[in-house]
């Protein structure tokens, strides 16, 4: 015997104006459950309409849990299907926008090299040293050209234009006469 599962509080409006309270419902066939959506005129009017199978599910458990899921989107298709077409959607007008251009930023321009802050380093080159030459070698070789420059400025090893200019080499010859350097002091220590 079928039954409604779910009386939707929503009203749905048909391309032609039409307007309609869904329902899901369902009812057992043989070892399983199906499930289809009524659309009952809003004006309590008899012009009901009903879709084609919506779903199977193995139990009515299963079946109730998707009759509550059901979105408003799919309530609109189904009344589509139901109708035996398609809702016709209308194109918007196109519009243009008001302005050429984004408003002027509130962040001023941006700042000279030497003022700008650079990104923290990944590496601090003097904790590494301690653990060996080489151990800081292998993980300054492990490092891109932009990463190997954060550490070269942030420490004090190049300065700006230089590093900008450097290749991977410099960088790490740099780095490596700076790390060796006596009493070699660190910006990030300032900081």
């Amino acid at each position: 015997m079928a039954e409604v599962l779910v009386q939707f509080q929503t009203v749905i409006t048909a391309p032609d104006g039409r307007r309609f309270v869904p329902s899901a419902c369902g009812r057992e066939d043989g070892h399983v459950w199906v499930g289809w959506l009524e659309f009952a005129p809003a004006d309590g009017g008899d012009d009901a309409l009903r879709t084609g199978r919506e779903t199977v599910q193995p139990n009515r458990d299963h079946l109730m849990y998707w009759a509550q899921g059901l979105t408003q989107v799919f309530l609109e298709g189904a009344l589509s299907r139901a109708l035996g077409g398609s809702v016709r959607v209308e194109r918007e007008v196109p519009v243009r926008p008001r302005f050429e251009g984004p408003a002027p930023s509130a962040i001023p321009e941006p700042l000279p090299a030497a003022a700008r802050l650079r990104p923290r380093p990944v590496l601090d080159p003097f904790a590494t040293f301690v653990q060996g030459r080489d151990v800081l070698l292998s993980e300054l070789g492990a490092l891109d050209t932009e990463r190997l420059r954060d550490i070269a400025l942030a420490y004090g090893f190049a300065e700006d234009g230089s590093a900008e200019a450097a290749g991977r080499e410099e960088l790490v010859s740099s780095i490596m006469r700076g790390v060796q350097r006596p009493a070699a002091g660190s910006e990030l220590d300032a900081r």
